[in-house]
């Protein structure tokens, strides 16, 4: 059985979104032969913060799909603005529609919203914790430039605390045998729970802070921007940004099999001059977008057996230390954990701490 919702790839087995990956490039190859697979289905998308290309990819896939949509792309011009709560949003428009799509700017927004409605949800990036329709879109790029998704010297680079795309894509391919190159600054390294998964995997990676001294090794390239909205001031982000920005004269001594990716937008994080290069993919990789969130909802539609969204303990006594769990600010959502150990492990955003 499909889980009844897409919050984190780790919620299908392998298996599964590889044939969700296969599919997504099916359609790429015939389009025509999928059009009208959604006819008389809904597709609501409630987007509380800013989106173009997922927001977009997501609209312009049920409509070749033969699917409507409703939804917001701006909290205010809904009932959030009159003070209404997440579960109450989602509880009714659920009703709504055949199938949800949510951004949300706290982590672990995507699962409360799942506990809570009546049609699959799709978690289309909560805050800066998980992102995984952009990992499967980064999977179909993979499988078509490289021909395989493991045994791959794979580098990251620029804001690895809180890209929510690095997180998603990492805990993806971890366990395919691939080498990891974490290119960042000290503030901004992967979270703790990443480094855990890495390890859990027997994962092999490195952490370095030279994208130049990096670049002449990797198979695969995946740059990210300094993610401006999740620096508590100005000064912090600007004490970061401009740290990596890859141009010609860097890419001049990397293999001609590379090819990079990034989930977009771009800042300045990448030189226009770089578009023109053969190794950079990001454009096409944001097409494939689209074909990823066609397989996708036409898999979650298709499932009539699916299993509940998995909870882990209540414990009532308990409350998440990270300030930007949506357990803050929808207080009504049972306090679960995983117990590891000493430690709890937050059931929302992944969050852990000792006992």
């Amino acid at each position: 059985m499909l889980p009844a919702s897409l919050i984190d790839l780790s919620d299908f087995s392998s298996e599964e979104w590889q044939k969700i990956v296969s599919l997504a490039l099916k359609i790429k190859e015939h389009p025509e032969a999928y059009f009208g697979r959604c006819e008389g289905k809904i597709l609501a998308t409630l987007f509380y913060e800013p989106s173009t290309r997922t927001q977009m990819s997501f609209q312009t896939a049920m409509l070749r799909l033969g699917g409507q949509t409703i939804g917001f792309d701006n909290p205010m011009n809904s009932s959030v603005a009159k003070g209404e709560n997440l579960r109450d949003t989602i509880k009714i428009i659920s009703g709504y529609a055949d199938i949800l799509v949510i951004r949300h700017p706290m982590e672990g927004a995507a699962k409360a919203a799942a506990l809570n409605a009546d049609c699959p949800v799709i978690n289309a990036g909560d805050g800066g914790h998980l992102h995984p329709t952009q990992t499967l879109t980064d999977l179909v790029t993979l499988m078509q430039e490289k021909g395989r998704l493991d045994h791959l010297t794979i580098g990251l680079c620029g804001d690895l605390k809180n890209g929510r795309t690095v997180h998603s894509l990492i805990k993806t391919l971890a366990p395919f045998q691939n080498r990891f190159v974490l290119i960042s600054t000290k503030d901004l390294c992967i979270p703790q729970y990443i480094r855990d998964i890495l390890d859990a995997n027997g994962s092999s990676y490195e952490e370095v802070f030279s994208l130049e001294e990096a670049i002449s090794e990797l198979d695969v390239l995946y740059m990210t921007r300094i993610q401006k909205e999740r620096f508590a001031s100005q000064e912090e982000y600007d004490a970061q940004k401009d740290v990596y920005v890859l141009d010609k004269e860097k890419l001049s001594h990397a293999k001609g099999s590379l090819r990079i990716l990034h989930p977009l937008p771009r800042v300045d994080e990448i030189t226009v001059d770089v578009d023109d290069d053969s190794r950079a993919v990001y454009f096409k990789q944001a097409v494939n977008g689209v074909y990823a969130r066609m397989a996708l909802i036409l898999t979650l539609l298709s499932s009539e057996e699916k299993t509940p969204v998995p909870t882990g303990k209540e414990i009532k006594t308990a409350t998440c230390r990270n300030t930007k769990c949506i357990t803050h600010t929808e207080p009504y959502l049972p306090s679960c954990f995983q117990e590891c150990g000493d430690m709890l492990i937050c059931d929302y955003c992944e969050d852990r701490f000792l006992i």
